[in-house]
């Protein structure tokens, strides 16, 4: 398993990324995929029944002692949070109110971050975007570690540290790689999280807003749901960037597993992502995957032929954006 990323350098390459070419040969031969583009009407009833669920959470976990604090958002709300994470990933594709209706769903991703604790949504708008079209773009795809993780966190015990603090990294990593300017949708994100947090612990207290703030970064962190961020494009098999998992815990993340399919039509929410596979199994079926997150992790982490240098890098000749 595995190929020489553990240690040493990134993968370079010096061709586009493959979901450019493949989404045009799938929707030349298979055009009706372009009907499961759009809005998905459920998106938003589902999403408020978890920001409800949270908040219903917080009241009840008012009087509980701390290690009941925390013993409950590691393992409830934080795999509520983790999930509402990636409803945010879902609609900075414009698929909760449709294209048409970008700024509701710009306010609609900050509803959906309220029970995150922490201003998450604007942010990661604004990065993602590179994410998708400069996939493992050199200073431009933030998703991609430094060199300094890649050179530094090359052992068992060093992985096991990286993956605790993958919150962190993910926060600071953009400033690092990618600066931008803070924007005025970034700010409200900020206060309107700010306004949300202070009325909860005016209503209950401190413990509430812990649950919910720890909740967000245990789960981000080492947990099985987490997974997912090292199975989408940690390279397992050389030459393979993005990979899919199609496995249960699709069910509670939206179908990011589906990350093949995403990348190939990011418009398509993921909710329909299934019937893409379906639809087009044969361009599916016969690339690799991975069966398990809990695996992926554990790989990961005692293989060393693996780790954070196990990126596949691209330099696009292009002037970035200010």
């Amino acid at each position: 398993m595995g190929i020489d990323g553990g240690r040493g350098d990134f993968e370079w390459v010096y061709n586009d990324q493959p979901h450019t070419s493949r989404r045009k040969e799938i929707l030349a031969k298979y055009p009706e995929i372009k009907s499961l583009m759009g809005p998905d009407p459920q998106l938003k009833w589902v999403v408020s029944g978890m920001v409800l669920t949270q908040l219903l959470a917080c009241y009840l976990v008012r009087d509980l002692s701390w290690k009941w604090v925390l013993f409950w958002a590691y393992g409830f709300g934080g795999c509520i949070n983790h999930s509402l994470t990636l409803a945010i990933h879902d609609i900075s594709h414009n698929v909760a109110f449709g294209n048409k209706q970008a700024r509701w769903n710009r306010w609609f991703a900050m509803f959906a971050n309220l029970p995150i604790g922490l201003p998450y949504s604007a942010s990661f708008k604004k990065y993602h975007i590179d994410h998708h079209r400069y996939l493992g773009g050199d200073g431009l795809d933030v998703d991609v570690p430094t060199d300094l993780e890649g050179w530094f966190f090359c052992t068992p015990l060093r992985k096991t540290v990286w993956l605790f603090l993958q919150p962190f990294f993910y926060a600071l990593r953009p400033l690092v790689v990618n600066p931008k300017p803070v924007s005025r949708l970034e700010a409200l994100n900020a206060v309107v999280q700010l306004v949300a947090d202070v009325l909860i612990y005016h209503l209950w207290g401190l413990k509430p807003v812990l649950y919910l703030i720890s909740g967000s970064i245990l789960c981000m962190g080492l947990h099985p749901i987490s997974g997912h961020f090292i199975a989408e494009h940690y390279m397992f098999l050389k030459g393979h960037e993005t990979y899919s998992y199609y496995g249960p815990l699709n069910h509670i993340t939206f179908n990011v597993g589906y990350h093949m399919e995403h990348h190939d039509f990011p418009s398509i929410p993921g909710s329909r992502l299934p019937l893409v596979k379906k639809m087009a199994a044969e361009y599916y079926d016969t690339l690799p995957q991975h069966t398990s997150w809990v695996r992926v992790l554990w790989n990961f982490v005692f293989d060393d032929s693996i780790g954070p240098y196990s990126r596949i890098k691209r330099e696009y000749k292009l002037v970035k954006q200010e």
